[in-house]
């Protein structure tokens, strides 16, 4: 597995991560064994870099991943997130960036991981009640302390990274981004560029629709994070997966399965790419592991762009309800 630059540090991780919000159950059932396999199944494979957030099952994923720790050591580089905050009763979800939920909530992740400090720390929504420099002073101050090694902020705009980033530096920069989510080329990827910070796609397989075998709605359960998602309901479905029926069939011509493909893809579109795609099976994790080994030429790139050029998926990335928190930007 090659490495590539993760803080500004120079502090380098697996150029493919672990994304563990699949750890809470939100694509499904799991428990902690399947957990523990799949971390031992990464680092089999050279995956040393896990993100994981406070919120993912409400501190489920972080606990899993610190029971593992716990058995086996550390020989993870940790993200982890914090600021979004669920009402037990209603559901309805809320952003904190204040420095005192902050601290409360990272030092929790802490205890969870068992560990002094994590690797990066993001804000993961932004709270508009404060301003980004005043959130970045106290992030600088968890790094001072000690507690993080760096900074990261989730589905910001390029205007307000710019902002963050004339308080201090910031590492990575996390949001959607894969074959069928190209919003980021709107300026942020060519920001991070920039300023020489990480950007960290997630959900890089389209949350399962670049498998071999394509996720079945019906099967989708209460808390399944696709559920009301609009690509994955119809008509929409029906038209992304015949759209991606030439895709597919490229990438069996090739040899290769559609997957690590995508991640391919994804690690080609910039040396500060570090995708992080979640699973929970070993040889799905295989496949995306695999994805750092393929040669994309720009021969196959042409191709891939001729069958999903940008915006051919149908429905919005995210429902009404799921924007909440995301800047937009253009």
């Amino acid at each position: 597995m090659k490495k590539r630059r993760l803080l500004q540090s120079g502090k380098l991780v697996s150029e493919i991560g672990l994304g563990c919000m699949s750890f809470a159950g939100f694509y499904g059932p799991t428990d902690e064994k399947e957990a523990h396999n799949t971390l031992n199944t990464a680092l089999d494979y050279g995956i040393d870099f896990l993100d994981t957030a406070n919120i993912y099952g409400m501190g489920v994923s972080e606990t899993m991943i610190g029971n593992y720790i716990k058995n086996n050591g550390n020989p993870f580089v940790i993200a982890t997130k914090a600021s979004i905050s669920r009402d037990p009763e209603t559901n309805e979800r809320t952003f904190d960036n204040s420095s005192q939920h902050l601290e409360t909530e990272l030092n929790k992740s802490l205890e969870r991981l068992g560990v002094d400090n994590v690797d990066l720390f993001y804000i993961h929504r932004r709270d508009p009640r404060i301003p980004i420099e005043d959130v970045m002073e106290t992030l600088l101050k968890f790094k001072k302390d000690g507690k993080i090694g760096g900074i990261g902020f989730s589905e910001i705009s390029p205007s307000s990274l710019r902002r963050a980033s004339e308080v201090g530096l910031v590492d990575a920069i996390q949001s959607e981004y894969s074959l069928w989510t190209r919003s980021a080329e709107l300026g942020l990827i060519q920001t991070c560029q920039e300023l020489e910070v990480s950007f960290i796609p997630f959900s890089p397989l389209g949350r399962g629709v670049f498998s071999t075998t394509p996720p079945d709605p019906s099967t989708f359960g209460k808390l399944d994070f696709r559920k009301n998602n609009p690509r994955f309901l119809q008509p929409n479905f029906n038209e992304n997966l015949n759209l991606l029926a030439p895709f597919k069939q490229l990438c069996a011509e090739l040899g290769v399965s559609p997957s690590t493909m995508a991640i391919a893809w994804t690690l080609k579109q910039g040396e500060h790419m570090l995708p992080i795609p979640g699973t929970r099976s070993r040889n799905h994790l295989i496949e995306l592991a695999l994805g750092s080994e393929f040669e994309l030429t720009e021969e196959i790139s042409d191709q891939i762009d001729h069958l999903l050029p940008i915006g051919w998926a149908h429905g919005e990335r995210y429902s009404d309800d799921q924007w909440v928190g995301i800047e937009k930007f253009c």
